[in-house]
Formats: structure tokens, C-alpha cells, sequence
């Protein structure tokens, strides 16, 4: 299961997605901005995710949290629970990273789709039902 991504920075980005995600019965992969591992942190990113989808239940969707170039963060995120990392590293790296996700029922993220942005959305439900119906 993927759909279109869009990159979240709050819990309210994330329910307006999952909210469009439900209407148009699409699924949706729910991205953190680049790096945000490094400030948003693993946890708060997780337990993020997981309130959005009890407000929104029954969406199919995955979260997939951005690990800059961070090998480090990347596995904190995989000890954390996130069942997705996003990873901008040397190509040995990213697969040691890729086997150890496996591991732990997780997986690295390499989709190179273009991704909607929340971040200036006057609306984001608007921004999120237009870009996954497109």
C-alpha cells in the first residue's frame, strides 16, 4: 500500500490529510519535512501519527519519517516504532539501514515522487483532497 505523499508538520496537516485520504477513498503516505527527525524527534513524530489516525480511523496510510543524513536518527526512529524512514545517505549506508528496517518490520523509504507541502497551505484539507485526487 503507498499513495501520493504528503508532507505534514503538525497533527492538524496530518488529520486534514488522512480526512481527504477518507473521502476520496485513496490511500496516502504521510511524509515529515526533510530533517525533521532531527528536531520533531522520532517519538513525538510516531505518537503524532498515531493520534491523527484515531481521529481519522479506517484511512489507508502510511507515515514516513525524514531522516536528513542521518544514519543515527534513522535507526532511533526504527527502535522508536516509525514503520518508515527516509534516509539521505551513501548508497552502503542506506541499504545497512534498509536490512536493519527489514529487520524490525519497518522499511526505508525511497520513493522519489514529488510530494505536496503543507507547510503554506491556507487550507490543508483543500491542498490535500485537490493533490490526492490529481
Amino acid at each position: 500500500m503507498s499513495g501520493r505523499p504528503i508532507i505534514v508538520h503538525h497533527l492538524g496537516h496530518a488529520v486534514a490529510a488522512l480526512g481527504a485520504a477518507k473521502a476520496l477513498g485513496v490511500p496516502v503516505t504521510l511524509r515529515s519535512a526533510p530533517g525533521a527527525a532531527a528536531y520533531f524527534g522520532s517519538a513525538v513524530f510516531r505518537d503524532m501519527i498515531a493520534a491523527a489516525l484515531g481521529e481519522v480511523p479506517g484511512v489507508e496510510a502510511r507515515a514516513v519519517l525524514d531522516c536528513g543524513d542521518a544514519p543515527g536518527h534513522a535507526l532511533n526512529a526504527l527502535r522508536q516504532g516509525v514503520k518508515a524512514v527516509r534516509l539521505d545517505a551513501p548508497a552502503d549506508v542506506r541499504a545497512r539501514v534498509g536490512d536493519i528496517a527489514n529487520q524490525l518490520g519497518a522499511a526505508l523509504d525511497e520513493d522519489a515522487a514529488p510530494a505536496l507541502d503543507l507547510l503554506d497551505a491556507e487550507d490543508p484539507g483543500a491542498a490535500s483532497r485537490q493533490w490526492l485526487a490529481g
